[in-house]
């Protein structure tokens, strides 16, 4: 399994407090069955996204995993809070702060309300090459109240990302029926762990997956957690997805509407 969304690196934002802590995240990741992982340290105005630092850590830390015989892969990318001058900046060097310097990136919403003119910014990030991939949307109160505030970015080619322990009721309730309402309707791409220790908030992803294939069936497992991904990881373009449900329905009844008005 690909494990895109991991605040593995020690001492750049709330996740990992130090080396010992990251080895041990990366160790019960590998027991889980995880063999990449993207180390996503916040980029916000309270946590400023260091790319040297993320560098020199990553390197220091595959040395250590190497030594210790871990088998993990390990990439890098960031968790990208959308201030206006991280956007800003994202426009002008927008592989800063992309999965491997790449063509996605992780989008963190706020865990109350919306940003103004999410549309628009999604857009935007599109137009300088980024593929923005959304964190943990069954976390927000106010999507899991109205989920539907997402189809307007799915028509425009937003992909997101739930996380693994909503799935499996560890985030509450209501963010587990939303985890399960976005996987019924094909709204959700990966599935990732968003780990920031081994304590409160560990790798863990074997019941997640489990609940999925029971749900949703074994094939959309291997594409929730290993497929999708992988492409991420290596930057490729994502394969054939499940028609998402609800999202182009309405657009599909005007078209008919249409053609029905002009066969008379």
């Amino acid at each position: 399994m690909i494990d895109i969304h991991h605040h593995l690196l020690w001492g750049l934002d709330d996740g990992s407090d130090s080396l010992e802590t990251s080895v041990a995240m990366a160790r019960l990741a590998a027991e889980q069955g995880i063999t990449h992982i993207v180390a996503t340290s916040h980029a916000s105005n309270h946590w400023t996204f260091q790319p040297d630092a993320v560098a020199a850590k990553a390197a220091e830390l595959r040395a250590i995993l190497a030594a210790e015989k871990i088998p993990l892969t390990l990439g890098t990318g960031c968790d990208f809070h959308l201030s206006y001058d991280n956007l800003a900046d994202a426009k002008l060097n927008p592989r800063k702060y992309t999965v491997n310097n790449g063509d996605y990136l992780l989008v963190e919403l706020p865990d109350y309300g919306l940003p103004l003119n999410l549309t628009e910014t999604f857009y935007e990030l599109q137009i300088a090459g980024i593929t923005p991939i959304l964190t943990h949307p069954e976390r927000n109160l106010t999507l899991q109240n109205d989920v539907n505030r997402m189809i307007d970015w799915l028509r425009g080619g937003m992909l997101v990302q739930v996380t693994a322990a909503s799935i499996a009721g560890k985030f509450g309730r209501h963010a587990e029926k939303a985890s399960q309402k976005l996987l019924a309707d094909n709204w959700v791409h990966f599935v990732a762990t968003d780990a920031h220790n081994v304590n409160s908030r560990p790798p863990l992803v074997h019941e997640a997956k489990e609940i999925v294939e029971r749900k949703c069936g074994k094939e959309a497992a291997e594409r929730l957690f290993v497929t999708n991904p992988r492409a991420v990881f290596e930057s490729r373009t994502l394969g054939e997805q499940p028609e998402p449900r609800h999202v182009f329905a309405d657009l599909e009844d005007n078209r008919n509407w249409l053609e029905k008005l002009l066969r008379r």
